[in-house]
């Protein structure tokens, strides 16, 4: 019950650190980027400021599955989507640096775009349908030429019902072109923390990471099965964390 009734509270703060939080990281990573796109110190930023948000937000964060990344291995990181608090808890959870895709909008934010384009997030428009395919491609080897894996939510969108809904084809093309595994990568409990159209009532997250699929000697006709077989084992993680 108190919990409930200090939501708002928590909201009001959380949401006004957030924007403080993420525009003084915007400028900050910016910077950074433009004397050295490899800085250890935008990582460093990326971390605190992952770290800060959650924290604000009183979620507290379960990892499992660590052991299934090698350190220094690039990898097409999949994952579902359930809520605003995903992209922070997964920055957290998983001990390799990894940028995601985000919709063109974000990009025309004063100094959070700037921000986005600077550090390598993958700009996509949902508008543009098949053409966009091919760019993404490109961009997304950009980012693993500097040694970053790619984190896509393969849903297209994020979905705060909790269950797995139905993935696109666009994570596992870039790795098969690329030669890259698949990574999987569940989160849990974002949805809950913040519910749809209500206040911010914090609380457990999880994130889990399964086994790599490799991708080694596959070809675009593989791509619907390579999805299937990653929707699953996403499928069967966030089964457990119910």
């Amino acid at each position: 019950m108190l919990r409930l009734a200090l939501s708002p509270i928590r909201t009001f703060i959380a949401v006004g650190y957030a924007l403080l939080a993420t525009g003084l990281a915007a400028m900050t990573v910016t910077v950074q980027a433009w004397r050295d796109p490899k800085s250890n110190g935008i990582q460093r930023v990326i971390d605190y400021w992952s770290k800060s948000i959650l924290a604000v937000a009183g979620i507290s964060l379960t990892v499992e599955g660590i052991d299934n990344i090698e350190a220094g291995r690039t990898y097409v990181v999949v994952s579902n989507h359930q809520s605003a608090f995903d992209i922070p808890a997964q920055f957290q959870a998983i001990p390799i640096p990894i940028r995601f895709f985000a919709k063109k909008e974000l990009f025309g934010i004063p100094v959070f775009g700037t921000a986005l384009r600077a550090i390598g997030i993958v700009e996509v428009d949902r508008q543009a349908g098949a053409a966009v395919h091919g760019q993404i491609n490109a961009h997304s080897a950009e980012v693993v030429a500097r040694g970053h894996s790619v984190l896509v939510y393969a849903e297209g969108t994020r979905f705060q019902d909790g269950p797995v809904h139905p993935f696109k084809r666009g994570a596992f093309s870039i790795a098969i072109e690329a030669g890259l595994p698949i990574l999987p990568a569940m989160v849990y409990g974002g949805h809950l923390a913040w519910p749809p159209k209500k206040p911010i009532l914090g609380g457990p997250m999880k994130v889990a990471i399964g086994r790599p699929i490799e991708t080694a000697g596959l070809t675009r006709k593989d791509i619907a099965d390579l999805r299937d077989q990653t929707k699953q084992a996403i499928e069967r993680m966030v089964d457990s964390a119910v």
